[in-house]
């Protein structure tokens, strides 16, 4: 499933108080998916790394009152409230730690802490396949969830990516070379490799200015190094791109690229200028480019800015590329 619609079943099945499992490899976003999806619910999350407990952590700690012994649950596990009690790295803990899990997922309950109704148990983790440290579920806790693989997908990240503060060619990039947003090796020997997490380290180291010096080696240590060489050879030509604003003024004659990696980036470029007095220019240069790259820029600005819609430049060029777009 893609990050959208496992966040969509989320928003079903936390209301019912359904235990929800999401299978993945490393990096894609996983926990950032149960996050937004808590996050638009309006709920509490409380993430727990489970690989970091010890099988006695749930429990909590033995006290004597009036000669009895009772359990003082920990600090960690919500008392009062609404909201999602996250088991990130689930399968990667210990058996006993899971073990420890079993009541709290099936019951509800572990030892004489009882979790709050209102708070719904969501876990995640990576596939055995993923060369992850990872421990086969046991079956009776694998029957209590519901399973959701997840699948990367390139427009959901370029989606999310558009609210964050990375520099433009990061997202030119991905949209050039879609296969590497994920690419996953589990037989390979390199330590870094593309992920959704990694470009994320990618765009807020390039957002600080590195020097162009030590770029390169930066961008290797995140992504590894073929991914690495082939966005930092694309950030050359991105970075040679003529000034956007020029082509604005006069899109009727200015040049286009017959190189699709550039024209991917000066899409990229001119999309993030996209506004109500610029549309007529936008949607103009759009109608020369090719029409797969034509629909890219405008999608694009359309994202930037909704105003685009209301354009009369809009409607015309919609009527002229009708039969690109439906």
């Amino acid at each position: 499933m893609r990050p959208k619609h496992i966040a969509e079943a989320l928003q079903s099945l936390i209301p019912v108080g359904q235990p929800v499992f999401i299978w993945g490899p490393p990096g894609v976003g996983k926990s950032q998916v149960v996050a937004r999806a808590a996050a638009d619910m309006g709920l509490e999350l409380v993430d727990i790394r489970a690989v970091l407990l010890d099988p006695v952590d749930l429990r909590g700690l033995p006290t004597i009152e009036q000669g009895t012994a009772r359990w003082c649950p920990p600090s960690f596990l919500p008392q009062s409230g609404r909201g999602v009690l996250f088991l990130d790295e689930l399968n990667a803990a210990p058996p006993l730690v899971q073990a420890a899990c079993y009541q709290l997922v099936l019951d509800r309950k572990v030892g004489e802490y009882e979790l709050p109704e209102g708070w719904t148990v969501v876990a995640a983790g990576n596939r055995e396949t993923d060369r992850a440290v990872t421990h086969r579920m046991p079956s009776a806790l694998a029957n209590r969830f519901v399973h959701l693989d997840f699948e990367v997908n390139t427009e959901d990240w370029l989606e999310w990516a558009g609210n964050q503060a990375f520099p433009s060619e990061l997202a030119a990039f991905i949209r050039f070379r879609p296969n590497l947003l994920h690419s996953f090796d589990p037989q390979g020997s390199e330590k870094a490799f593309p992920s959704p997490r990694s470009w994320e380290f990618v765009g807020r180291m390039l957002a600080g200015s590195p020097r162009p010096a030590i770029e390169h080696d930066l961008v290797r240590g995140a992504v590894g190094e073929g991914a690495a060489a082939e966005f930092t050879g694309f950030c050359k030509v991105f970075r040679e791109l003529p000034d956007p604003d020029r082509i604005l003024d006069d899109p009727a004659s200015a040049a286009v690229p017959e190189d699709p990696a550039t024209i991917y980036a000066l899409c990229e470029l001119l999309a993030r200028k996209a506004a109500r007095d610029t549309a007529e220019s936008i949607i103009a240069y759009a109608s020369r480019l090719p029409s797969e790259f034509g629909v890219l820029l405008v999608r694009d600005s359309v994202r930037t800015d909704r105003a685009m819609v209301d354009s009369p430049a809009f409607t015309r060029w919609a009527a002229d590329n009708s039969a690109v777009l439906f």
